[in-house]
């Protein structure tokens, strides 16, 4: 068994293009895991071996790798940057002690950082901060500090200072030792020296490190006694004890700078990670729930002889079957184990154990708790399973992935490719929550959604390349939503009478909008019996299928509320199945009167232009029917946030790079649903008749 403080789960996020897998790569590169270092723009990073990943220079999934820094075990996590990837961010920092936020030197505080950081709020993870790219133009690492501070609201704690900048980046003062490392230009990551601080940053490294002294101290009442009244200095151990406690507890966040790419500035980030960073033992313990999701009150506690608590977060398909990865809370596992899945309740059997190192792997006959490995031979966990000891059966709190917003039509082209793409495409789900295959009934036709387009342009190149299967794709479309304006209180009736038994429901209601982001709400005023208590849940029950689909173009319903008022209702012929047709034919019946309208899907929108390109880019917006929320200038351009209706955003990365020369960059997120203008609805609703009508001929 090993020692568990010697353990570092971490993860490295940051927005797209700021340095992550760069980042990675040195790390590796520094710790002995690779001798030659890959570069992302040759398609070469360790990380990226996916095919997609090496052609588009972006990271897709996060891939799991282990290292080793000052006798410390390193998992880490390189997630992606791409907002249509959020998802493997989410996941990753659920499984996580702490991570390395890496901002670019230039672009700063970008909107999926943003995200990103929100996420790891929510997932109380301690980070440090790494601003890298500092080699580029326009890079300047006290604007990015500043940043963090306002766009994050977050408190960075300066531990190095940059020596020369852009071109003339050289190396880093460290704040808190006050001494300089330089680096040669060799590119070598070993070859740097340590010397005294440069004369122009003399003054600056002072007033630096009175700020960390100040800002640390609060976490030792004694230590701050004694720095306050006697002006007695902490020693460089007592204030490395203050900043590790600040940071657990999320005070504030060590923040370094470098140039991964450069190879400069990489090794105080890994002698960060271990110095700063929890050990899985020093996180808040995982809460157990029950099977609707209620905290049980109980945790699981990080420890080896422990019940074993294990949860699955991710399924990655590969040439030699299902890997699922796997972070062990609380236990142990070895090869030949029987374990439970509390979400099936059923149990599996592990295979084999291995130890990844991006697409290698390494096999272990056993795993603890705090380790992150990946299980080979697993047949029904998927992400975000628990895996528990039969004997003692807990589910750790599960995880929650956002409805997809987008979704494009895809058939076979040829008649033997459909069993091929059934069993590709039942592969990509499990590996990805976010993605969702459906077929359409009335059609046939196999409809895909996800994230955003390039998510599903991705997963139609999968399917193409990964698996061999050639398909036609449909159109993008977006996944309108529909609701009320009105209320209407309305009644009715179901008789049928065919010899024997006949059937009976009569129901009075009203219909109403609710609150937005409420959902279907259903409530009971019936007194005296009219409506015997046990028919109600089959009155909601009906009228609940039925708002799948809408009255006006057959999409889902939104935050609708029914009121059960009164009704009537017979000893022989009344029955559940009765009520239930009744509430059905009562939708009908009504909601055509309430009012519908169309909802589509508004997505926040950050577009990063140069400032020659502005008022083109808002213009174009604006045609969009965008609506600009605000802009800010920055070093090396403009930046726009906006809300826009995502039907008219397909396509958008191709007209922005015409009207910026290329240069310009954006990212989109969903953000709620609006009522769709009268003529956009209009079409909308005419588009539904005429595919359905086409679907029927």
């Amino acid at each position: 068994m090993t020692d568990l403080t010697n353990y570092r789960n971490i993860g490295i996020f940051a927005h797209v293009d700021a340095g992550k897998t760069t980042t990675t790569e040195r790390i590796l590169k520094l710790t002995g895991k690779i001798h030659k270092i890959g570069e992302v723009h040759d398609g070469a990073a360790t990380t990226d071996f996916m095919e997609q990943e090496q052609e588009r220079g972006i990271t897709i999934q996060s891939a799991a790798t282990t290292a080793f820094w000052r006798d410390h075990r390193l998992n880490i996590i390189d997630t992606p940057g791409h907002v249509d990837f959020t998802i493997e961010v989410y996941r990753s920092l659920k499984v996580l002690d702490g991570g390395v936020g890496v901002f670019c030197g230039s672009g700063g505080v970008e909107p999926q950082s943003e995200t990103n950081w929100r996420y790891a709020n929510e997932s109380e993870v301690a980070r440090i901060i790494f601003v890298n790219k500092l080699d580029r133009l326009g890079a300047d690492f006290y604007r990015v500090v500043d940043q963090v501070k306002n766009v994050l609201a977050a408190n960075p704690l300066v531990m190095t200072l940059p020596i020369g900048e852009e071109d003339d980046f050289k190396g880093v003062v460290d704040v808190l030792t006050q001494q300089a490392y330089i680096w040669d230009d060799s590119g070598d990551p070993t070859k740097f020296e340590v010397t005294d601080i440069p004369a122009d940053l003399v003054e600056k490294a002072a007033e630096y490190r009175e700020n960390l002294i100040e800002m640390v101290v609060e976490q030792d009442e004694d230590l701050m006694m004694a720095y306050l009244e006697e002006g007695t200095e902490p020693t460089i151990d007592e204030l490395k004890h203050c900043v590790r406690k600040g940071t657990i507890a999320l005070d504030f966040f060590p923040t370094f700078c470098g140039s991964a790419f450069k190879n400069k500035g990489i090794q105080l980030v890994l002698d960060a990670v271990v110095d700063y960073l929890p050990n899985p033992t020093e996180v808040d313990p995982q809460p157990e729930v029950d099977m609707e999701g209620n905290e049980t009150g109980k945790f699981a506690n990080v420890d080896e002889n422990g019940p074993l608590r294990a949860l699955a977060f991710k399924i990655m398909d590969d040439r030699f079957g299902a890997l699922t990865f796997t972070r062990i809370y609380s236990g142990s596992l070895k090869k030949g184990d029987s374990v439970l899945n509390t979400y099936t309740g059923k149990t599996e059997r592990i295979g084999r154990i291995v130890e990844m190192h991006a697409d290698e792997r390494i096999e272990r006959d056993s795993a603890q708790a705090g380790d992150i490995i990946a299980l080979i031979g697993m047949k029904n966990t998927q992400t975000g399973h628990t895996l528990s000891d039969p004997k003692d059966v807990a589910t750790l709190e599960p995880m929650v992935f956002p409805d997809p917003v987008i979704y494009i039509a895809i058939s076979p082209k040829d008649k033997g490719g459909s069993e091929k793409m059934g069993i590709a495409l039942s592969k990509m789900i499990q590996e990805d929550p976010s993605f969702r295959v459906e077929t359409d009934q009335e059609s046939g036709e196999t409809i895909m959604r996800g994230m955003g387009e390039l998510h599903l342009d991705i997963k139609v190149d999968i399917l193409r390349r990964t698996h061999g299967v050639e398909v036609e794709v449909g159109k993008p479309l977006v996944a309108y939503r529909e609701s009320i304006t009105q209320t209407i209180e309305d009644s009715y009736t179901h008789k049928k009478q065919t010899g024997g038994s006949g059937q009976f429901a009569k129901i009075d209601y009203i219909v109403e909008p609710a609150g937005t982001g409420e959902g279907y709400i259903f409530e009971s005023k019936v007194t005296g019996g009219n409506v015997p208590r046990e028919f109600w849940p089959a009155v909601e029950k009906g009228f609940k299928i039925s708002l799948e689909e809408g009255p006006l173009a057959g999409y889902p319903c939104l935050d609708v509320k029914l009121t059960l008022l009164d009704g009537a209702f017979h000893a022989v012929d009344s029955s559940a199945i009765a009520y239930e047709l009744a509430s059905r034919a009562a939708y009908r019946q009504t909601m055509p009167k309430a009012g519908p309208q169309i909802m589509e899907p508004v997505m926040k929108v950050d577009v990063f232009t140069p400032d020659d390109h502005v008022g083109d880019v808002i213009g174009d917006l604006n045609r969009r029917r965008g609506m600009i929320q605000g802009q800010e200038g920055g070093a090396t351009g403009t930046r726009i946030k906006a809300e826009a209706p995502l039907s008219e955003m397909f396509g958008y990365i191709g007209d922005l790079r015409t009207m910026t020369s290329g240069r310009g960059q954006f990212s989109m997120e969903f953000s709620h649903y609006n009522p769709a203008p009268r003529n956009v609805a209009d079409e909308i609703v005419k588009e539904a008749h005429d595919r359905k009508a086409a679907a029927k001929a």
